[in-house]
């Protein structure tokens, strides 16, 4: 039994502070977005899109959406949470080589959608696999990912001219890095602690 498979799911990372900004190998790119894109899917429907974004004018509008995010969360905070929070690294936006927003088009493979008649968020699985399967890919190539949740969709589908109907889902930074962190970013700065496998294990029943 391979363990490298194992390794890469453990040695995953969020990253936010240690993108080098180096460039990512055309060939490098080609393989983590193939293996994006080989995820399973619902019905074989492959309801993902995936839109590279350079342009630093783009990256910089992003990047200031972000922080006034930021700003707004950190206004429901008070004591040892703000404290903890203002030290923590939300994004790499400007720091990683590209972002990679992915989107769900809930159309695609339609009008019956083989496997979605009773579970219409099938199709958003689907997305998140192929996203789990990009990062993977990334860390088995030494890069980096991180993914940015500071944001409103509809700021991200005007940005970047999404059309209607289709749903932003993720917007990942990714590029070479520094190093992963041995242990994640939230648990190293006590924003939360991760809870054993045995607390989230039931058999049978609930």
């Amino acid at each position: 039994m391979s363990t490298d498979l194992y390794d890469v799911v453990h040695r995953r990372r969020d990253v936010r502070g240690q993108f080098t900004g180096a460039p990512i190998p055309a060939e490098v790119l080609d393989r983590v977005l193939g293996a994006a894109h080989a995820a399973p899917s619902v019905g074989l429907s492959q309801p993902w899109d995936f839109v590279l974004v350079r342009d630093p004018g783009l990256r910089g509008a992003f990047h200031d959406h972000v922080r006034q995010e930021r700003d707004t969360f950190a206004a429901t905070l008070d004591g040892a949470a703000a404290g903890t929070f203002a030290r923590i690294k939300i994004d790499g936006v400007l720091e990683s080589t590209l972002s990679v927003v992915v989107t769900y088009d809930a159309g695609r493979g339609g009008p019956a959608v083989l496997g979605r008649h009773a579970i219409a968020d099938a199709g958003l699985y689907s997305v998140c696999l192929a996203i789990q399967n990009l990062w993977l890919a990334a860390t088995a190539e030494g890069l980096g990912v991180g993914w940015v949740s500071f944001y409103r969709e509809p700021f991200v589908r005007d940005l970047l001219g999404i059309p209607d109907g289709i749903r932003p889902v993720a917007w990942l930074c990714l590029g070479p890095v520094t190093h992963l962190e041995a242990v994640p970013d939230l648990e190293r700065h006590g924003w939360r602690s991760r809870i054993p496998l045995v607390e989230a294990l039931h058999h049978d029943r609930w």
